[in-house]
């Protein structure tokens, strides 16, 4: 018999949280499913006996702390914690303002760091949990466009890589999901904020990536709610993979950067090799 597990869940008032809330549930477990809006977890989710809906801004410690407290007062204990929220500040660097690149990092880098400092004692106190955290290939590969994006989920990728050891003596695990192309809600203009376009020199391009990836919207490969039930299979693992690519697209990006590194850790390995000290 599966044991039933206890879920916290950001981002569930609509996308990909939707779909992960709603695997949990079907799999016969108690869900706390978060948004900015309460109202809108129920909206999209109805009512159910092992769902509660809660408010709950990632950027605000206070309200991570009174999401964990309510968790624990309704169902008693916290098994997995996935930091799903998250949006999109998209452009030239040059053409982000400085506030929004902020915002970007306060969203997605922040944000999972505030709801996960709120849930370690819980689950520590337990000696057992497990921190799902929802990552990008943009946290594995760079591209243009998405710098403050890029910037904030390689900050994730390198802070639960850390994390991961210290936790793991208290029964702890840590996965980092990293989806490629989702048909999830991230390019609609609710999520996705484009830079204005005010240097003429980069103008032509910016026209062309909007397009592409309005283009592109509603029309990518991955299936949400296929990745959310395999999250939710992976969860009911004993180890749960440190690292899961999610699709196709994630996993060539993934064995590309890997490639890429080796090519340019050895590309100078002899000037490398000369930098110690005479005497070392």
């Amino acid at each position: 018999m599966r044991d039933k597990k206890v879920w916290l869940i950001t981002g569930a008032g609509r996308g990909m949280g939707v779909d992960i809330a709603r695997a949990a549930l079907d799999a016969g477990d108690a869900v706390v499913a978060t948004a900015r809006k309460a109202g809108s977890v129920t909206a999209a989710l109805g009512e159910h006996d092992d769902l509660l809906a809660v408010k709950l801004d990632v950027t605000d410690p206070a309200d991570a702390e009174a999401a964990v407290k309510a968790t624990i007062e309704r169902f008693g204990r916290l098994d997995v914690l996935v930091n799903n929220a998250g949006n999109f500040n998209a452009g030239f660097f040059e053409e982000i303002s400085p506030q929004a690149f902020r915002a970007q990092i306060e969203t997605t880098l922040f944000g999972p760091v505030n709801v996960a400092r709120a849930a370690l004692p819980v689950m520590r106190a337990q000696r057992s949990g497990l921190l799902v955290t929802i990552s990008s290939t943009a946290g594995i590969v760079g591209q243009e466009f998405c710098t403050a994006y890029a910037a904030s989920k390689f900050g994730v990728e390198g802070w639960i890589e850390s994390l991961t050891s210290e936790v793991a003596p208290f029964g702890i695990r840590t996965m980092l999901v990293e989806p490629g192309f989702f048909r999830t809600e991230l390019l609609t203009p609710e999520s996705t904020q484009y830079a204005v376009s005010s240097i003429g020199d980069y103008a032509e391009r910016t026209k062309q990536t909007v397009a592409a990836w309005n283009g592109m919207n509603g029309r990518q490969a991955g299936d949400p709610a296929k990745l959310a039930s395999t999250l939710v299979q992976l969860a009911g693992q004993e180890e749960p993979p440190l690292r899961f690519a999610a699709g196709t697209d994630a996993v060539a990006a993934v064995e590309q950067k890997a490639q890429t590194l080796l090519t340019q850790a050895g590309a100078h390995r002899e000037l490398s090799g000369n930098l110690a000290h005479d005497d070392a």
